[in-house]
């Protein structure tokens, strides 16, 4: 007889342990590579406009100028100027943000970490802001120097500083208290918020409209200046985040199993805020404040594929990626020809989510 603890697979005789998801996991994977094609199909039809998926499918597989229809010219400028790096953007931020929600999750072991709720997307916003209203001033030598580089970077630091203050606070004797970790986010975003309505209160009446549809996020002015920009950084941590994985299930049994397992715990640790902090600084630096992405999208794929961050991190970017895109999409939709802050989309539908999951840890809902 079988150990209870294994089962056998369906050809070859090879046998897992029960309750490995791996296959699940795979599944699911596939199934949202599907899901994220057929949602950028999708968010590339869906607006104001009347393209169809029909004509969006007809514009990218014709040859430029095979048409003299002015619908269909018209519609290619929508959706190659205008759709098509939204579309883009949206889904570099949507995956990152998940990406940074499921790494900090597992470096504070703890599902309720994320970046919006914990200060770090408020450390990235302070440095944006920062660069949005003093960069004609002392700043201007950096926007000089690093020309559109210049806003990624700034929110970048800014998110650094802020991770890393918080992961001082929180951690003590190799222990994160997700009480003091929540406390100081509170007490971070509070600070930022502060600093943030200073430059506010001296910011033009341009930089003043800009700030206001920037704190709200949004994809609207989206472009390729803004995807060459913020896409090195987002593109790099999203390579990296795989190599992550092994050290990410290993901190899941503690600091010092993780070391008995040959993790350099403090140098990973590091490269883990790295990681997190650019992410989320580009996608903050170029979309504003787009909230609970990374406490959702990673907390849904626990509950369905596992902990294993192998799987966790490229679902989480899959799912992130469509999830946002589909925000995008209910924003630019639901109101048009006018647009609704995705922001306030994604706080609508992540805040009771969160609610939830306090919820359901405390044992109230039984779920």
């Amino acid at each position: 007889m079988k150990p209870a603890a294994l089962r056998s697979t369906q050809g070859g005789g090879k046998t897992r342990a029960e309750g490995d998801r791996s296959f699940l996991a795979k599944c699911v994977i596939l199934v949202l590579c599907m899901v994220l094609v057929a949602t950028i199909m999708f968010s590339l039809a869906a607006g104001a406009s009347d393209a169809s998926i029909v004509s969006v499918i007809g514009t990218m597989f014709s040859s430029a100028g095979s048409t003299g229809d002015a619908l269909t010219l018209r519609d290619r400028i929508i959706i190659y100027d205008i759709r098509l790096p939204r579309v883009i953007l949206g889904a570099l931020i949507g995956a990152s943000l998940a990406v940074s929600g499921a790494v900090m999750q597992g470096l504070f072991r703890n599902p309720l970490a994320d970046p919006g709720i914990v200060g770090v997307s408020a450390g990235a916003g302070l440095g944006a802001v920062s660069m949005i209203v003093l960069g004609g001033t002392f700043l201007a030598p950096l926007i000089a120097l690093f020309g559109f580089y210049a806003l990624p970077l700034a929110a970048f630091f800014g998110a650094l500083a802020f991770t890393l203050i918080l992961y001082r606070v929180a951690t003590r004797r190799g222990q994160t208290s997700i009480a003091t970790m929540l406390l100081a986010g509170i007490a971070l975003g509070a600070m930022a918020g502060a600093y943030m309505g200073v430059l506010v209160y001296i910011a033009d009446d341009r930089q003043l409209r800009d700030l206001t549809f920037w704190g709200l996020g949004s994809l609207a002015g989206a472009n390729w200046v803004k995807i060459a920009a913020a896409g090195p950084f987002i593109i790099l941590a999203l390579l990296i985040s795989p190599f992550l994985a092994r050290g990410l299930n290993g901190l899941a049994l503690g600091e010092a199993a993780a070391s008995h397992l040959g993790i350099p715990v403090q140098r990973f640790k590091r490269i883990a805020i790295l990681v997190v902090a650019a992410a989320t600084g580009a996608s903050v630096a170029v979309s504003g404040g787009i909230g609970f992405v990374g406490v959702v999208v990673p907390h849904l794929l626990r509950l369905m594929i596992g902990p294993d961050h192998r799987y966790l991190l490229p679902a989480a970017a899959l799912l992130g990626a469509s999830l946002l895109l589909l925000a995008d999409a209910v924003s630019r939709t639901i109101v048009a020809p006018s647009e609704l802050p995705i922001g306030i989309v994604t706080a609508a539908v992540g805040a009771p989510f969160f609610l939830w999951i306090l919820l359901r840890r405390r044992g109230i809902l039984d779920l």
